[in-house]
């Protein structure tokens, strides 16, 4: 009897560990909260983080590689989205939006192409403390100038709160998902700068190691610049 209630104490244990995590898992236009994977790409390791910076998971996540079911999300240049996430995003750290034009669908691009980003949510640094934008949907707007098309669109959510005080050394978490989107109504500037997703993020990134429990004054958000129109 001993066994068998350990055994399901221990279940208990993973399955909490398991859902301890979150996924954007639905993009819908406006503010709306979305349909969980209608627009979003559909992952397979639960709301598990990838945290290989030279895998090719770093794209969309595990299991994000294609569209599949997916549909494309219609939208104009200027439009404002929302991703929303199954639970609230609780690690430390910033979250970003990048974009990649698809050479043909959206549903059929690999995420293997030119990145560029689009936002950061960074901390907000105030009396000695810093403050980060954790919150259960990040909303904003597709860049006015960028040429319309089919586009990946990326959520990403870095959690660096690990590799610190609580966990010495640990590796930092990557929480992303790819949205497809058909922009109409766009411009005809080249976004810049661009990056290759793996590529975009190095170990040695000063934004990757920082330490926030000590001595915490300032912030770079990793990846390339952000693009403005």
């Amino acid at each position: 009897m001993k066994n068998v209630v350990a055994l399901v104490a221990t279940a208990a244990l993973a399955a909490q560990g398991a859902s301890a995590h979150y996924i954007f898992q639905a993009l819908a236009k406006g503010t709306a909260k979305g349909v969980a994977y209608e627009y979003v790409r559909q992952n397979t390791n639960y709301n598990s983080p990838v945290t290989d910076l030279a895998s090719n998971d770093l794209r969309c996540n595990v299991g994000g590689a294609t569209g599949g079911n997916t549909s494309t999300l219609e939208l104009n240049a200027g439009d404002p989205f929302t991703f929303t996430l199954d639970t609230a995003v609780y690690h430390q750290g910033p979250v970003s939006l990048y974009m990649s034009k698809a050479p043909s669908t959206a549903a059929e691009y690999d995420g293997s192409g030119d990145w560029f980003k689009i936002y950061d949510w960074g901390p907000t640094f105030n009396g000695g403390s810093a403050t980060w934008n954790l919150k259960n949907s990040y909303s904003y707007t597709i860049p006015k100038c960028i040429p319309s098309g089919e586009y990946l669109l990326r959520a990403q959510a870095l959690a660096i709160a690990n590799t610190s005080v609580h966990n010495p050394g640990a590796t930092p978490q990557w929480y992303v998902s790819c949205g497809q989107v058909k922009v109409g109504g766009g411009g005809s500037k080249t976004p810049s700068p661009t990056a290759k997703i793996p590529g975009a993020f190095k170990a040695t990134d000063p934004g990757y190691t920082a330490n926030i429990y000590n001595n915490f004054k300032s912030y770079t958000v990793p990846g390339p610049a952000v693009f403005t129109c």
